[in-house]
């Protein structure tokens, strides 16, 4: 049984990158092309520290409703 060549995605369809999103080549060369590498993977490390400080204000936006909430005697 001989493989199509056809039946491999095409080079910059967009493909399921990390997470599942759609990666697509002109949209990844435009945010990363003129970067070096270096720069690149701090970029990513504070991508990542962003969206975890960010989780963070949130889990403590909803402490703090809870605590006004339990101090308001409604529960």
């Amino acid at each position: 049984m001989r493989m199509r060549c056809c039946m491999r995605p095409e080079f910059g369809s967009g493909a399921a990158g990390p997470g599942g999103q759609r990666v697509d080549v002109r949209s990844w060369l435009t945010q990363y092309g003129g970067m070096k590498s270096a720069e690149a993977k701090r970029l990513k490390e504070l991508e990542g520290e962003n969206k975890r400080l960010k989780r963070l204000v949130a889990d403590q936006s909803l402490d703090i409703q809870m605590l006004k909430y339990v101090a308001e005697g409604n529960w």
